[in-house]
This record gives C-alpha cells, structure tokens and sequence, in this order.
C-alpha cells in the first residue's frame, strides 16, 4: 500500500467504527487524491497566516532565481515584480 486516506486492520475494524467511533476524520481523500492530501483534519478549520520579511540584500541575492522560476511557470508578471525592486529590468 502507498496511499490511504485510513486503513482499517483486521475484521473488528469496519467502516461504521472508523465512522463514528474511533476518531479519525470521516472526510477521507478519494478518487486516488490519498496521494497527495490528507483527511480533513483540525487545521482545516483553523485560520493560518504567514508573515514574510525580505529586505533588499535578499532580493538581489534570490531575485534571479525567483525570476527564473515565474518564468518557468508563465507568471511574467511575478518576474517582473522582482526585476523591477531589484533594478534589473522593467
């Protein structure tokens, strides 16, 4: 097995107990998305935010590199964004 959503191990353990009594999430991945995502969980109820710092110094350094990869992804406008804080294009 490399994927699941849960796995139920043995004949005591059916859907119904997984369900409503044992505790996992009853929204469980399917059609094959087991692999990547997980069962709904407490943090998809939860708000998350993140906060990110960049000051010049680093941006010349990374700038390049995050350049290259919008343009990898077709996001010209995302290189550009960076090409112009960094002096390097318009």
């Amino acid at each position: 097995m490399t994927a699941a959503g849960a796995v139920f191990v043995g004949e005591q353990a059916c859907e119904a107990v997984g369900d409503y009594f044992a505790g996992p999430s009853h929204v469980l991945p399917t059609g094959g998305s087991a692999r990547y995502a997980s069962p709904l969980g407490v943090a998809d109820f939860t708000k998350r935010t993140s906060f990110i710092e960049y000051d010049a110094a680093a941006l010349a350094r990374q700038g390049d590199d995050i350049v290259a990869l919008a343009e990898v992804e077709g996001l010209s406008g995302h290189g550009r964004s960076v090409s112009i804080r960094t002096g390097r294009g318009r």
